[in-house]
């Protein structure tokens, strides 16, 4: 990856977190820790993967993105206003009644969702069935879910592993951040899935570990995808819960509190000094 497109997504990814603290902030509500842990990779994804327009956010041939851990649609609504699908002042609306951004995304109301979500461990059999759509119509489409650590607990999801790999759905591309923490706890403590990677590989999945951190890893991750042939390919991204602000780093605690006014306004510092940083 060049060093101008590195710094563009790495002010973008800032700029996606700042509008997650802003929104769970004025919501005093919703889940920040997994947003911000989930940042570089949606960002990528709509600044440099996805063929995806905002000015014609159901074009048939797009590729579609699900958000199977829903809540944390702060880091989603994020990405798309920064996107151009719609306003980045409307991120300040979160969870408010009358908003189209309540704390799961909704596809009848918001542009650029493809599918709305809520239910743990659903949203990846909502997934394979878009990636079954394109293969039964030719199209030639990719459809990528965002997973969970403390999700993939759930049985549904490898139920529709077997579902994905049995159809071999090579346009299909789950990635599941691993940032370690859900609600209760480590991941390890609550019901560990570990070892991700070779479970996924017993299911039929091509595999890929890698720093969900790093732009470089992530840019060659999404490019290997797109050449496996056969079976769907999972990424297995190493991510730190609340990246980005200090004291929310690997606190589980903050998978689902807003910041109040005095942790917002660090937040919001922190990251600012970042993004001046980055953008030098």
């Amino acid at each position: 990856m060049n060093s101008n497109l590195k710094k563009e997504l790495s002010i973008t990814a800032c700029k996606v977190r700042m509008g997650v603290i802003e929104g769970t902030h004025c919501a005093k509500s919703g889940h920040p820790g997994g947003s911000l842990s989930a940042a570089d990779i949606m960002t990528y994804l709509y600044f440099s993967q996805m063929n995806v327009d905002p000015q014609n956010p159901n074009k048939p041939d797009r590729d579609r993105f699900v958000l199977s851990k829903g809540h944390v649609a702060p880091a989603l609504y994020a990405t798309l206003a920064h996107r151009g699908f719609f306003p980045v002042e409307e991120l300040k609306t979160l969870r408010k009644i009358g908003s189209r951004l309540q704390g799961h995304p909704d596809m009848k109301k918001i542009p650029g969702v493809d599918m709305s979500s809520g239910s743990l461990g659903q949203g990846i059999s909502a997934a394979c069935g878009m990636a079954k759509a394109a293969k039964l119509t030719g199209a030639d489409y990719r459809v990528y879910a965002m997973l969970g650590d403390g999700e993939i607990q759930e049985g549904q999801v490898w139920e529709a592993a077997m579902f994905a790999s049995h159809y071999q759905l090579d346009n299909l591309c789950v990635l599941v951040d691993n940032n370690g923490l859900q609600i209760d706890g480590n991941i390890k403590d609550v019901m560990s899935p570990y070892p991700i990677d070779k479970k996924f590989e017993a299911f039929g999945f091509h595999v890929i570990n890698i720093d969900g951190h790093d732009f470089d890893q992530i840019e060659a991750a999404y490019k290997e995808a797109c050449t496996v042939k056969g079976k769907p390919t999972a990424i297995i991204a190493k991510t730190v819960k609340g990246k980005g602000v200090s004291f929310m780093e690997n606190q589980a605690s903050w998978h689902g509190t807003a910041p109040n006014d005095e942790q917002y306004e660090i937040a919001m510092k922190e990251l600012g000094e970042q993004l001046a940083a980055l953008e030098k």
